[in-house]
């Protein structure tokens, strides 16, 4: 998105009236990944800004919920979950075109490969362990004491979530999708039974929604909060571990054909090893149903963007190839379920 000058004169006005410090704004541009919120670079004399806004035009009435990103980014300041400094949060959609809210930029890494070709193998296995790390320690936050108590609803995640992802997608459908029908399907008929675990999740935790230090393979910030909620924590660590199931060669990038002991990357079972104990747990039953949820919750994601893509709103130059991973992620799920 290009601003005009009076745009441009517009948000310089309210940033300096409303971001403690901000001065003299000198440039805005977007930053060029991430699929689903809007990210621009904002440069100013005071230093340099993100800033985060909702997608202009017309949205799912629950999608892009940049207003709950700010409340858990403030929240997660005073835990041992390391998040970017919000500034301010702006509800008035007629200064950029959307509610939008400003946060420190941070130096760092961002890796989009989950092979983390650019690092030693010493340093893959440490990024590896600090994102295990990150994740325990997200899951053992305590809502109450950080103000998110009333983050999420109760009752069953899987059923609430199954519902939402179910109903987003059907918004979605562009055409009927055979392997997404015998996905939902089979969800449908073989839900879990709610086992009372609740935490906070994070919703997306993947490895390119971590931000890593310039020059160390540590974890400095944990981004893209916008579908956290209080929830089930293993739906986060299958997300997750959907890495290991999915190739390396689509633009979601896996390593389901990647050599994990030349690369110095844990097998799928020694990371789950690894959370459990860090969480204190003694296993995971029905593993095969969490990351098949997850591969669902990504298709409908994917649909999601497809349907953008045909509205003309999509935010990603790759928009177009996540809109066409529907079916194999479908398929994905549905091997895992009959392997």
């Amino acid at each position: 998105m290009t601003l005009s000058q009076s745009e441009a004169a517009q948000l310089a006005s309210y940033l300096e009236k409303s971001v403690p410090g901000f001065r003299s704004m000198t440039h805005i541009g977007k930053f060029s990944g991430g699929q689903s919120n809007p990210t621009y670079r904002v440069d100013a004399a005071s230093g340099r800004y993100v800033l985060r806004s909702k997608p202009r035009g017309k949205l799912l009435q629950s999608a892009h919920a940049v207003d709950r990103e700010y409340r858990v980014l403030a929240a997660l300041r005073q835990t041992e979950v390391p998040v970017p400094k919000v500034l301010h949060l702006c509800e008035d959609p007629e200064v950029f075109g959307s509610i939008f809210y400003v946060m420190e930029f941070l130096h760092g890494r961002v890796f989009w490969d989950p092979a983390l070709p650019e690092l030693s193998v010493d340093d893959r296995s440490t990024a590896y362990d600090d994102l295990n790390r990150l994740l325990a320690a997200i899951h053992t936050v305590d809502p109450e004491a950080v103000g998110l108590s009333d983050f999420g609803r109760p009752g069953n995640y899987f059923e609430r979530q199954f519902a939402r992802w179910s109903k987003q997608y059907r918004a979605t459908e562009t055409e009927t999708i055979d392997e997404m029908e015998e996905l939902i399907g089979w969800l449908h008929t073989n839900m879990v039974p709610d086992d009372g675990r609740i935490s906070l999740v994070h919703g997306d935790y993947r490895i390119d929604n971590v931000m890593f230090a310039p020059d160390a393979p540590r974890a400095i910030a944990v981004m893209d909060w916008e579908l956290s909620t209080l929830g089930h924590p293993f739906a986060d660590l299958a997300y997750q571990c959907m890495l290991w199931r999915w190739p390396g060669h689509t633009v979601f990038k896996g390593l389901g054909t990647a050599d994990l002991s030349t690369l110095g990357i844990p097998e799928e079972q020694a990371y789950i090893d690894l959370y459990c104990r860090r969480t204190g747990i003694s296993g995971i039953d029905n593993w095969p149903f969490y990351l098949a949820f997850g591969l669902f919750r990504l298709a409908c994601i994917a649909q999601g963007v497809r349907k953008r893509v045909d509205d003309g709103t999509a935010s990603n130059k790759k928009a177009d190839e996540i809109g066409q991973l529907v079916r194999p992620l479908a398929n994905c799920a549905n091997d895992i379920l009959n392997s």
